[in-house]
């Protein structure tokens, strides 16, 4: 199968899963162009363009089905949004950048192929806790060039601020802030990308459509998202002892 159709396939199959859980698939885009030997100075602004378009569709589809809460997404916002525009900013060296990245593909594996949920009733964080995460969240973000909610996601849920679908909504929109902030803070590297970035927008978005769709309503993707945990924990290994 030729590069070019592989990637696109892959492209569209991480928009359909990552956008079923309210993600827009940067560490999963960031995965299958480390696997394909993509030229590094393009993928993380790629990944957090292919963003904007599957994380808007995201939370559309999960805001119109009643999935977001505005009091638990503004504060980690609020602190999340400057600090990735500062890290999208930073160009670290190479094999810095790799290292970092490879961990973060393996959290993301992990966050992938664990179905978190809890029976308890959800309560609200507190402001300066949310605070604080956000910060370190857009930080990373910047840096790697992902959204955050791959991270966002199982911190909601596992300190049981909100419930499974509501979470998805919140890391949606989140992702998507966080990923214009990157962009704007790594502005020069957007505008040499090249123009077949295009394809990938168009497979992403199509994928996006499908799984946030079927996520915010009805679907269930946790088979489906550990076969492409494996795929991550793969690109993350690679990413770091290459």
């Amino acid at each position: 199968m030729p590069f070019e159709i592989l990637i696109v396939l892959a492209v569209f199959f991480v928009a359909v899963l990552y956008s079923s859980v309210g993600h827009g698939g940067a560490s999963g885009y960031l995965a299958v162009m480390a696997l394909l030997a993509v030229a590094p100075e393009i993928t993380r602004p790629t990944a957090l363009v292919l963003n904007l378009f599957v994380a808007s569709i995201a939370f559309v589809q999960f805001y119109r089905a009643g999935n977001f809460d505005w009091k638990i997404f503004l504060p980690f916002a609020a602190a999340s949004v400057p600090l990735a525009f500062v890290g999208g900013s930073i160009h670290l060296p190479t094999t810095v950048y790799k290292t970092i990245l490879g961990v973060t593909l393996m959290l993301a594996a992990i966050r992938l192929a664990v179905n978190l949920k809890s029976e308890r009733e959800p309560h609200a964080p507190q402001v300066w806790i949310c605070l604080l995460i956000g910060a370190i969240l857009g930080l990373v973000s910047g840096l790697v060039g992902v959204g955050g909610g791959i991270f966002l996601t199982p911190i909601l849920l596992l300190m049981n601020w909100t419930e499974t679908k509501k979470a998805a909504g919140i890391s949606a929109l989140f992702i998507l802030v966080n990923s214009i902030a990157g962009l704007l803070g790594n502005r020069a590297q957007v505008l040499e990308l090249p123009s077949f970035v295009w394809i990938w927008i168009t497979a992403a978005a199509v994928g996006g459509i499908i799984g946030a769709t079927l996520g915010s309503f009805r679907f269930n993707s946790l088979t489906l998202r550990r076969v492409l945990a494996c795929g991550l924990l793969i690109a993350g290994v690679k990413l770091i002892f290459t």
